[in-house]
């Protein structure tokens, strides 16, 4: 709980007090802690279609950092232990809603239509790996840490002036928390009642610095409570509690309420990118407790032991996704390279002066070799 006080003759007077719940539904040894399912929950078909989708994304993050291995994609962030965060986002939103993600919001971005070789080709260098087959309204992936929070914040905006039944939803990581861009988004959409969300996902480190060391509050989730947002901790590698708890802030935004910031404490299980080594400041024995934590393991521990899943259908969804994604890396593979001006064309609706200007030399160079 956190109190804030005014003193008037030597005496405290609490003006306003706030508590920040935690929650969750299934712990990490695939067990419920509480009765009160969400409806969804209610039906293993349903969380049988969610553990499929985070099987999948992880055989794509696998062949993702495979390719990038072989020289076949660029630096590339994996996204392994977020699987649960990222599929219970995707899956509580409607095609509308528009969604702002960092850079490693994979699974989210695969629920909304999203291609693999999306992705790939994002990662490989290529500008059109922004043109989703996705929602044309979400916006691209975003690599400055927290602007995208802006850019989710201005679409709500525009939603409540329309008075459409629309939501903004951004991710940002821990460390993006502590930018300002992520806090002026949360002003804002406190200050205008706007139907926003802000995800953080908590993965415990900001590249290499621990989230200890970069923030001194207790939780992220309270960040919010600054700006009047409702704020909300949820066990992030518990699909149920992910799902639920943007289930109702989406309701909430949707139906005049305001915004919610939540924060979705999960593990980042890679390196933060292939381009990193997380060995050099990481300690082994957390990495190792965080994998007896991880979302997978739980979700099908459970499963099993209701007789909605098998290792046998296990081996089966593992060789479809397998095949799946053989045929997006082919087409991301067997795409023609771009020419070199193209580099201008994805940047302004309409492109400035001076920009046109600058292309027309590079296409004049490129002629002359």
């Amino acid at each position: 709980m956190v109190g804030f006080a005014v003193g008037r003759g030597g005496s405290l007077t609490t003006v306003a007090t706030f508590e920040i719940e935690y929650l969750q539904y299934m712990d990490a040894d695939g067990r419920l802690v509480r009765d009160d399912l969400p409806e969804f929950a209610r039906d293993p078909a349903r969380l049988v279609e969610l553990y499929k989708q985070m099987l999948r994304v992880r055989s794509f993050d696998t062949k993702a950092i495979a390719l990038q291995r072989t020289g076949k994609l660029g630096t590339y962030a994996s996204c392994l232990g977020h699987e649960a965060t990222h599929i219970g986002i995707g899956a509580a939103m409607q095609y509308d809603d528009v969604l702002a993600p960092s850079y490693r919001e994979y699974g989210a971005q695969f629920m909304r239509g999203v291609r693999p070789r999306d992705v790939l080709m994002y990662w490989g260098g290529d500008e059109r790996g922004n043109d989703f087959a996705g929602p044309p309204h979400d916006y691209p992936w975003c690599v400055p840490i927290g602007t995208q929070c802006l850019h989710a914040a201005g679409a709500a905006l525009a939603f409540k002036l329309r008075g459409e039944p629309r939501v903004g939803v951004a991710c940002v990581g821990d460390g993006g928390s502590s930018k300002t861009d992520t806090y002026a988004a949360i002003n804002s959409a406190g200050a205008y009642g706007l139907p926003f969300i802000q995800c953080i996902i908590n993965n415990q480190w900001a590249i290499s610095v621990p989230r200890s060391a970069q923030t001194g509050a207790k939780t992220l989730a309270q960040k919010g409570l600054a700006g009047g947002l409702e704020s909300l901790q949820v066990d992030g590698n518990d699909i149920i509690a992910v799902h639920a708890a943007m289930d109702h802030a989406l309701k909430r935004a949707r139906n005049g309420h305001g915004g919610s910031v939540i924060e979705f404490v999960t593990y980042r299980l890679s390196d933060h990118t292939t381009a990193d080594d997380a060995r050099r400041y990481r300690p082994d024995d957390e990495v190792k407790a965080a994998w007896e934590r991880e979302p997978m393991k739980r979700l099908r521990t459970w499963l099993i032991a209701q007789k909605a899943w098998s290792e046998a259908e296990e081996t089966e969804w593992k060789a479809e996704c397998g095949r799946e994604i053989d045929a997006e890396v082919d087409a991301y593979l067997g795409s023609r390279a771009q020419p070199v001006e193209s580099m201008f064309d994805h940047i302004y609706g309409e492109m400035p002066e001076d920009l046109a200007a600058q292309r027309a030399e590079v296409v004049a160079r490129e002629a002359r070799r």
